[in-house]
C-alpha cells in the first residue's frame, strides 16, 4: 500500500508478505479427502442414526440396489439397525454380503458426536469364489459318497428281495395251473402274483438307482426318442399342463438304454407335473455341447468333453436347497402318504450314472425347477437297427440241466418249473457242490448249467469257467438279480453271457433255457 506525506504527495509503499506454502497443502489435503469417496471404486456411505442416507458415492448404487434402497426414504430396517448398533456400542462392525454378482464386505464405522456412521465396503469376490467352489465341490463330493453308501445297501436289500419274489411268483404261477381250484382260491393267486410283480418293480427301481442293473445299450437319436413319447407324456400330465420341446437340430447321438432313457424322461415329466398341481409348462430340451476345464472344475465328477444336454424344466412351487439335498435318496418324497413311493428320481439317478452321464437339480421355492443331464455323445456314430430274435417252437425239452442255486426255496421252485417241461434237473446248493456232483462216480452229461451269480463258496461265473474248461460245449444259463460286476461291466452283460434276469415267472424261465440251449 502506498505511503503518503502531509501533502499528499507518494513517498513510498509499505507492504506485508505471509507464508501460505502449510495452509495450501492442509487445503489440498482436504480437497483430495473429500474427492476420495466420490472417486473411490468402492462403495462409501455416510448414513444417520434414522436411516437417512446423508451421502453416497457412485459406486455405492449397486449396493443400495441391492439393499432395496429408494432415494427420498430410509433405509430397510435390516440396514437401519446395523446402523444403530454400531453407534450405540460405539464401535466398528462388518458383515459379509452378495451384490449382484460379486461378494462385498461392509465397514460400519461410528461417528458418535454426529449421530451417524460411516459404511465402507470392499470386493473380496475372487478369494470368496475359490472358497465357495472348493465348499461346493466338498459338498458334491459328500453327497456323492452318501448316494453311494445307499446304493450299495439298496443293491443287497434289491438282490435278497428278488429270491423271495421269484420264489412267490414262481409258486403262485405253479398253484395257478392247478386243475382243481376253485374261483375263490384262483382269485386269491392272482392277488399273490400281482402283488408280487408289483414288489418286483419297485426292486427294479432299486437296482437302478444302485447301477446294478443290466443294460442294453444301443446308438440312440434323442431328439426322435423324445418325439415318440410325446403323444404318451401330453396324456401322463393331463390338460392343465402344457409340453414344449426345444430340440437342437443336431444334437448328436448317445448310447444307452433307450426303455431306461424313456423311464428317465417319464419319471422326470410326471416329477414336475406333481410340481404343478394349478397348471404350468414343462419344457424338455436338448443341445449338443462342449463341458470345458472351467465347468470340471465346479463339478470335479465331470470329465471335459463333448455331451448331449437332456434337460426337463417346470414352472411350479420349486425346492429349498434342504430338498434339493435329497431329492435323489430312495424313498424319499414331499408328497402326501400314498401319493408316490420316493423311488422315481433316485431311479432317474441311477440309469444316468450306470449310463456314465451326469445328472444336476436347479432351483428355487416358487422358481420352478430344472433337472439338467449331460450323457456322453458319441462322435461319427451310425444308428444301429435292433435286432429281435422270433421265439420259435416249444418251450419244453428232454435235455439235462445242472441247476445250482443257494436258496433253497427257488432252486426248488425252479427245479419243478424245469422238470414240468420235461427236462432232467440235478440240483446243487453252492458251486463246490455242482463240481462234486459232476466228478464223483459216472460223470454226468449236462447239457446246460443254470447258476446263480453270487453265492458262497464258489461263484457262479468261477464255477461256469471250471466246468467249460473240461466241457468246451456246456452252455451256461446265468440267473441273478444282482451281478456285482461279475457278468457284466458299466451296466453291459460280458460277451457271450445269457442272463435271466430275477424275479422271473415260469414261462420266461422255460423260454430263456430253451433258447440258450437252441443257440448254435
Amino acid at each position: 500500500m502506498p505511503l503518503r506525506d502531509e501533502e499528499g504527495k507518494t513517498i513510498g509503499t509499505f507492504g506485508i508478505t505471509k507464508d501460505i506454502t502449510e495452509s495450501k497443502q492442509v487445503r489440498e489435503e482436504i480437497e483430495a479427502l473429500a474427492k476420495f469417496p466420490r472417486e473411490n471404486p468402492n462403495p462409501v456411505l455416510r448414513i444417520s442414526k434414522d436411516g437417512t442416507v446423508l451421502y453416497s458415492n457412485k459406486a455405492s448404487t449397486p449396493l443400495l440396489d441391492t439393499w432395496g434402497y429408494k432415494e427420498g426414504q430410509p433405509i430397510p430396517d435390516k440396514w437401519q439397525q446395523l446402523v444403530q448398533d454400531t453407534l450405540d456400542r460405539g464401535e466398528g462392525q462388518h458383515i459379509e454380503i452378495e451384490c449382484v454378482d460379486r461378494v462385498l464386505t461392509l465397514f460400519f464405522s461410528p461417528i458418535v458426536e454426529s449421530n451417524y456412521a460411516n459404511v465402507y465396503a470392499l470386493y473380496i469376490t475372487e478369494p470368496k469364489r475359490s472358497e465357495e467352489a472348493l465348499r461346493k465341490s466338498e459338498e458334491q463330493l459328500r453327497q456323492a459318497q452318501k448316494l453311494e453308501s445307499i446304493g450299495r445297501l439298496a443293491g443287497g436289500v434289491a438282490h435278497d428281495f428278488n429270491n423271495l419274489l421269484t420264489t412267490i411268483i414262481g409258486y403262485s404261477e405253479l398253484i395257478s395251473m392247478e386243475q382243481d381250484l376253485n374261483d375263490s382260491t384262483k382269485e386269491g393267486v392272482q392277488e399273490i402274483k400281482n402283488s408280487a410283480k408289483r414288489a418286483a418293480e419297485l426292486t427294479k427301481q432299486l437296482l437302478a438307482f444302485s447301477r446294478k442293473q443290466v443294460l442294453q445299450p444301443q446308438v440312440i437319436d434323442l431328439n426322435r426318442l423324445i418325439t415318440k413319447l410325446g403323444k404318451m407324456l401330453r396324456r401322463l400330465i393331463g390338460e392343465d399342463v402344457d409340453l414344449t420341446t426345444k430340440l437342437d437340430s443336431k444334437p448328436g447321438h448317445i448310447k444307452a438304454d433307450p426303455g431306461q432313457v424313456e423311464q428317465v424322461i417319464t419319471n422326470l415329466v410326471v416329477n414336475a407335473r406333481d410340481a404343478m398341481q394349478e397348471g404350468g409348462t414343462i419344457t424338455i430340451e436338448t443341445q449338443g455341447l462342449y463341458l470345458d476345464e472351467s465347468y470340471s472344475q465346479q463339478h470335479p465328477e465331470v470329465k471335459p468333453g463333448d455331451y448331449v444336454l437332456l434337460a426337463v424344466s417346470d414352472t411350479g412351487h420349486g425346492m429349498d436347497e434342504e430338498t434339493q439335498a435329497q431329492i435323489f435318496e430312495p424313498f424319499f418324497t414331499t408328497k402326501e402318504v400314498g401319493k408316490g413311493t420316493g423311488l422315481g428320481l433316485s431311479t432317474v439317478y441311477g440309469i444316468v450314472k450306470q449310463s456314465g452321464g451326469y445328472i444336476y437339480v436347479y432351483s428355487e421355492p416358487d422358481h420352478g425347477t430344472t433337472f439338467k443331464i449331460y450323457l456322453p455323445q458319441l462322435t461319427g456314430a451310425r444308428k444301429q437297427q435292433e435286432s429281435v430274435r422270433e421265439k420259435k417252437g416249444p418251450m419244453g425239452g428232454t435235455e439235462t440241466i445242472l441247476l445250482v442255486e443257494d436258496e433253497e426255496s427257488l432252486r426248488k421252485m425252479a427245479g419243478k418249473i424245469l422238470d414240468g417241461y420235461g427236462y432232467s434237473v440235478v440240483e446243487a446248493k453252492n458251486g463246490m457242490e455242482a463240481l462234486e456232483i459232476i466228478t464223483q462216480g459216472d460223470r454226468l452229461k449236462i447239457d446246460l448249467l443254470v447258476t446263480d451269480v453270487i453265492m458262497p463258496k464258489m461263484g457262479g461265473k468261477e464255477l461256469a469257467g471250471k466246468l467249460t474248461e473240461e466241457y468246451p460245449k456246456l452252455k451256461v444259463l446265468y440267473i441273478s438279480g444282482y451281478t456285482d460286476n461279475a457278468i457284466a461291466h458299466h451296466g453291459e452283460l460280458d460277451k457271450g453271457v445269457s442272463l435271466l434276469q430275477k424275479p422271473f415267472s415260469t414261462q420266461s424261465l422255460a423260454e430263456k433255457v430253451r433258447e440258450v440251449l437252441d443257440e448254435s
